[in-house]
Order: structure tokens, then C-alpha cells, then sequence
């Protein structure tokens, strides 16, 4: 133990990853929570509308995590064996695979956007306000494919800063535009709900265009800064094996967030209440959460790098330091969020109290499941796929949601009836199972699959 607190090197290599990755996160999150908090202010409808509406968001954007996490496992061993023209050839891919999903996704929510809301929610107010949300909203997905695919490239080649810098933009565009475009300051219209996915679409604009233009303004000194001949040059061989790794990613993704999508639905067939309050909790949660995914990324981009450099000891190492981090940044931050739940909740001022007390009771059984939660994002997105070791994560993560969370949260809202906050625990009980189920694969060190090494 106090030889792995006392490598100076791992910990410079990790915070340089991780924090810019960490405040990434951050800002994204405290743009849903400045959402929120206008939001609010139009009423408990409102917020549910909204929050069922991302859902279709939340689905898309964890599909291009997929894609891109899939992505980044080549990009980041093509790195550590210093190949940039495969390099280009995979950021090539993941733009247009992400583009065709952000496609399907735009044409799905354009045209059925009232047949997406009913599948999510039964109140009838609830879904004319959703249906005008998310036919404005889906414009920026296209758009937002983009700047995936070049935040996950920029940071499997350790340029960790530059996606932060973006996102922090785009926090100030939406920001200012959903001050004025939802309550109609400064000469705008007051378009409401309308108004912030208006926001969130330019926002998502100037982001993709700001990240593009920053890198292409390096020229050829960036890896990333490919030409289009550069990023097409591509052959079946090629697509084959990238398909074949990324392919368990989607899937794993897909079904993981396919599976907090029907408990949204358990959580609504409860009440618009509790609708509002997961809402509410879920949103500061991921504030709380963000660091889970600084850890996994520069967990996953450094393995990574180890692996396809030969050096799998090394790696061997690093996963263990990891595992020992996230077990004690996790029961930190679950003790802080039980604590300050309650003082967190002040801020959202138009809330009702029953909305409160509900909201606080979601928010602490949430906490009690964080240390669980931020291990298991190490072990499946850190370990497992940065180690090529795609095909058991998505069987861990995926098999854990839907053999164990979705079952519980339906069982406890249709069947036994109970308060949402119970249900909840119940959906959450699916990490303690995912812990117990990933250890035993950390530890034998079978994730360790070198993907570039042929190439």
C-alpha cells in the first residue's frame, strides 16, 4: 500500500488525465443542474417533460460513449506503439459511425417525438411539454457525435485539456441563451421548455465547430489534425477488427442505458412526483459522480498505452492502484453526499417540501451505493476495455441491469408498491452484485488483450 501511494510518476500521469477529464464532466453536469434549476421555476411539468426528453439524449449519448470508448481502446494502444496513421484511420471511423447513430436518432425524435414521450411517461401535460422539447433538441446530436468522437481521441493521446476548455465554453453559451430564450430577458422570446433546447442546440454547435478549429489550427503537429483521405483510408480487414471490439461496447452501452431507461419508466409509473424527484437527485448525483469518470478515463487511456507499448506488468500495476483508488474516493464522496443532501436541496427554491423530502431520501440511498458505483467505472471502463477485454465487461455490466436492476425496480413500483426511494435501492442493489461478480476478472489479469500489436 505505501508503495503504490508513493509512485510520484503514476499520480502525475493519472491527475493529468484525470482532472481535465473530472472538470469536463463537471461542467456537463452542472449544465443539466443549471437546466434544472430554471427549469424549476415552470413547474414540476416542466421538469419531468424535460427530464423523460433526455432520456432519448441519455440513450444517444450513451451509445456514442460506446462507440467512442471502443474507439478510444485502439487510440489509446496505437499511442503507446506511436502508429498515428491507424490513429486517424480509427477517429476517421468513430466520426462516421457516430454521425449515422446521430442521424437515426434526430430523424426517430423529429418524427415520433409524441409516441417517444407516451413510451416514457403517461401524463398527458407532461408529454405536449416534452414533444416540444425534443423536437428542437434533437438538431444537436449530429453535432454532439462530433465532439465525442474528438474528446474521446484527444484524450487517449493525453490531451486530456482541450475537451475541458470546449465544454467549459459551451456552459457559458447554454447558460446565458437559457437565461434569456426560456424566461425572454434581453429582448428574446420567452419560449420556455422550447427555450432551452434551442440553448442546449446552439451550445452543442459552437462546441463541435470550437474543438474542430483548435485542432486543425496545430496543423500537422497534431496527431488528431487528420485530412479526410487520411481518416477514410480504411480497409475491410480494418473495419472488421474494429467492429469485432467495438461492437461489445455499443451493445454493453446500449442495454446499460436501455436499462435506466425502464427504471425512469418504473420511477413514472409511481407518480410525476417521483418522476421530479429522481430528476432532481439523479442530477446531483452526477455532480458527485464526475470523478468516477475522470479515474476511468485516464484508468483506460493508461492501461491502454501500457498494453500496446508491451508493457503489460506495468499495467498489471496500474489496474491495482486504480482499484485501491476508487474504493477510497468512493466512500469519501458517498459520506459527503449523505451529509450535504439535505443542504444541497436548498438551492432548488421553487421545489414543494413533499418534493424535497422525497428528493432527499433518493439522494441517500444513492450515496450509500456510490462507493459500489464508482469502483464497478473503474473495473468495466478503466480495466476491462482498457485492456481490450470488451466482451466480459458488456456480459458484467449488462447482465447485472437487466438480470437484477430492472427486474427489482419494477417489482418494487408495480408489484410491492413501495415508496420510490426503496425503488431506487433496489434498481442501485444491481452494483453490489457487479462488484462482487468483476473483482474476481481484475484479478486474474485475463482482461489483458493486446489489440494493436498485428497491425
Amino acid at each position: 500500500m505505501t508503495r503504490i501511494l508513493k509512485d510520484k510518476d503514476f499520480y502525475r500521469t493519472m491527475l493529468s488525465i484525470a482532472l481535465p477529464v473530472t472538470l469536463q464532466n463537471l461542467i456537463s453536469s452542472s449544465l443539466n443542474m443549471i437546466d434544472t434549476f430554471m427549469i424549476t421555476g415552470l413547474g414540476e411539468a416542466s421538469i419531468a417533460a424535460v427530464g423523460q426528453a433526455n432520456q432519448v439524449f441519455f440513450l444517444f449519448s450513451i451509445l456514442l460513449f460506446g462507440i467512442n470508448s471502443g474507439a478510444s481502446i485502439f487510440i489509446a494502444q496505437f499511442w503507446g506503439k506511436r502508429d498515428a496513421s491507424n490513429i486517424r484511420r480509427v477517429l476517421g471511423l468513430g466520426i462516421i459511425i457516430g454521425s449515422i447513430v446521430g442521424l437515426i436518432f434526430t430523424i426517430a425524435a423529429l418524427v415520433f417525438p409524441r409516441t417517444i414521450m407516451r413510451i416514457l411517461i403517461n401524463d398527458p401535460e407532461v408529454i405536449e411539454l416534452g414533444v416540444k422539447y425534443l423536437r428542437v433538441v434533437c438538431i444537436s446530436y449530429i453535432f454532439t457525435s462530433i465532439t465525442f468522437a474528438y474528446s474521446g481521441a484527444c484524450r487517449s493521446v493525453r490531451q486530456a485539456r482541450l475537451p475541458m476548455v470546449v465544454s467549459g465554453l459551451s456552459i457559458i453559451v447554454n447558460t446565458v441563451l437559457n437565461y434569456c430564450l426560456i424566461f425572454g430577458k434581453f429582448g428574446f422570446p420567452q419560449l420556455g421548455v422550447s427555450g432551452a433546447a434551442l440553448a442546449t442546440v446552439i451550445a452543442r454547435v459552437v462546441e463541435a465547430l470550437t474543438i474542430i478549429f483548435i485542432i486543425y489550427r496545430d496543423g500537422s503537429r497534431n496527431v488528431l489534425a487528420a485530412k479526410i483521405k487520411e481518416m477514410t483510408d480504411i480497409s475491410i480487414g480494418f473495419v472488421k477488427k474494429f467492429l469485432k471490439t467495438i461492437s461489445p461496447v455499443i451493445l454493453n452501452e446500449g442495454l446499460w442505458s436501455l436499462g435506466l431507461v425502464m427504471y425512469s419508466i418504473a420511477y413514472a409509473k409511481i407518480g410525476k412526483e417521483a418522476t421530479a424527484a429522481v430528476q432532481i437527485a439523479t442530477t446531483i448525483q452526477n455532480i458527485f459522480m464526475v470523478l468516477s469518470l475522470g479515474l476511468a478515463g485516464a484508468c483506460a487511456t493508461m492501461i491502454g498505452n501500457k498494453i500496446g507499448a508491451n508493457e503489460e506488468e506495468e499495467g498489471i500495476s496500474y489496474a491495482k492502484k486504480f482499484c485501491i483508488i476508487g474504493i477510497i474516493t468512493g466512500t469519501i464522496l458517498g459520506i459527503l453526499l449523505y451529509v450535504s443532501a439535505p443542504f444541497i436541496l436548498k438551492l432548488f427554491s421553487n421545489i414543494s417540501p413533499e418534493l424535497f423530502e422525497t428528493a432527499k431520501k433518493i439522494i441517500r440511498v444513492i450515496a450509500f451505493y456510490i462507493p459500489s458505483k464508482l469502483y464497478t467505472s473503474i473495473l468495466v471502463v478503466g480495466i476491462f476495455r482498457g485492456g481490450g477485454d470488451t466482451k466480459y465487461s458488456m456480459i458484467l455490466e449488462a447482465g447485472c441491469v437487466w438480470i437484477v436492476g430492472v427486474p427489482l425496480a419494477f417489482l418494487g413500483a408495480l408489484v410491492l408498491k413501495l415508496p420510490v426511494h426503496w425503488v431506487v435501492a433496489l434498481a442501485y442493489s444491481e452494483e453490489a452484485v457487479k462488484t462482487i461478480l468483476g473483482t474476481p476478472r481484475a484479478l486474474s489479469n485475463k482482461w489483458i488483450k493486446n489489440l494493436v500489436d498485428d497491425i
